[in-house]
């Protein structure tokens, strides 16, 4: 039997080491490539232990964050609602138009002087500038400790409790409410997002939404999701334009960034447990357009006339929402106790928010127990 040369048998041993020590690098640089992408969304959602853990006082703050056009048309009702509350209980943050300032001469309450924020940008309904506004709000109301409660409204939401019926029920639950659904026949979700976005983690569901401090952390702190949001989640552009025919001959999406963004993100952190899957504005739909009519669906408006105690007694009664898409009910609960499912509702008239403080149709809690 004839042996190779000691020599020989050193170059096939050197060579058989460097396959390893490659094989093994390449294993540890996959390895670390996955430990940072794990790591970069992982720290996007601190781990909630208690739901005022990180604060010490014993007055925590509901943040009411609204995102208005320009000025806030119910200003009136909103001045009711706050009137005799301790303003330690609440916060008040306005995003609106670059330079828009309230004061004595642009609303009709003094619970939103000089409320504005002073980095503001310009919103377009359908665009992600429309979530980068609520980032805003929340980095704002974030830095204020005594904040643990964030509610975002619309400048036509109005509330249907008094404030110390809505204080208690939402200090009372550990959890957020974020409105969060599969959507089987979604259309929105483009390949695009797929190295960033899991098909299966997109969820939809409305934008007024109500969270607990570390949720508003995740939104304010997000450096991965919202940049794919901004590039590929884009509304279409009005059906029979030039821009039309080229956005969906490009094979585009549809999507509505801010009835995504903030479900999906919380979903990608592992953060649906901590969510009651419902929000607390209530919000009836025009379905009665055409299905390519439905792109540009807008809710309907409460006026004077179908704002009476009968609806908004209807409305306080509802229970449950039921999510046709998971054949799923949501039983509406705080802190475990059934609740009614609304604590606001949109979108709201001037006459009809008047027909509200008139008739004293937001009402007393004094009867209503948590």
């Amino acid at each position: 039997m004839t042996r190779k040369p000691a020599s020989r048998r050193g170059v096939v041993w050197l060579g058989w080491k460097l396959v390893i020590a490659f094989s093994v690098s390449l294993c540890l640089l996959a390895l670390l490539r996955i430990q940072l992408q794990y790591r970069s969304v992982a720290t996007l959602a601190p781990p909630l232990s208690v739901a005022l853990r990180d604060y010490s006082g014993d007055r925590p703050k509901v943040a009411f964050l609204f995102l208005a056009r320009r000025d806030l048309p119910l200003d009136f009702l909103w001045d009711s609602f706050f009137k005799g509350v301790d303003q330690a209980n609440y916060s008040v943050y306005v995003h609106s138009v670059p330079g828009f300032v309230f004061n004595e001469e642009t609303t009709r309450s003094q619970y939103f002087y000089n409320r504005q924020l002073n980095n503001s940008i310009k919103v377009i309904w359908g665009e992600s500038s429309m979530i980068a506004a609520e980032r805003l709000l929340f980095a704002s109301a974030l830095e204020d400790l005594s904040n643990q409660r964030f509610v975002l409204l619309s400048d036509r939401c109005a509330p249907l409790y008094d404030f110390g019926y809505i204080y208690r029920y939402v200090i009372s639950s550990p959890r957020s409410f974020v409105d969060s659904f599969l959507h089987t026949k979604e259309t929105r979700y483009s390949v695009n997002m797929s190295s960033v976005i899991p098909e299966e983690k997109w969820r939809k569901g409305s934008q007024w939404i109500s969270v607990i401090r570390s949720h508003a952390e995740v939104i304010v702190n997000d450096g991965i999701v919202f940049p794919v949001f901004k590039k590929f989640c884009k509304r279409a552009p009005p059906l029979g334009s030039q821009e039309a025919w080229l956005f969906f001959r490009q094979n585009r999406r549809n999507c509505i960034p801010d009835e995504h963004y903030v479900q999906t993100l919380l979903t990608m952190c592992g953060l649906e447990n901590e969510m009651e899957r419902r929000t607390l504005t209530y919000t009836v739909w025009n379905v009665s357009g055409s299905k390519y009519e439905t792109q540009t669906w807008h809710p309907v408006t409460f006026t004077f006339e179908n704002s009476g105690p009968g609806q908004i007694k209807e409305i306080k009664k509802i229970d449950h929402v039921y999510y046709e898409t998971e054949s799923r009910t949501e039983w509406c609960k705080a802190d475990s106790k059934p609740v009614p499912c609304f604590l606001f509702a949109r979108k709201f008239t001037e006459g009809a928010a008047m027909r509200l403080v008139k008739e004293g149709l937001i009402g007393s809690s004094k009867n209503i127990t948590l």
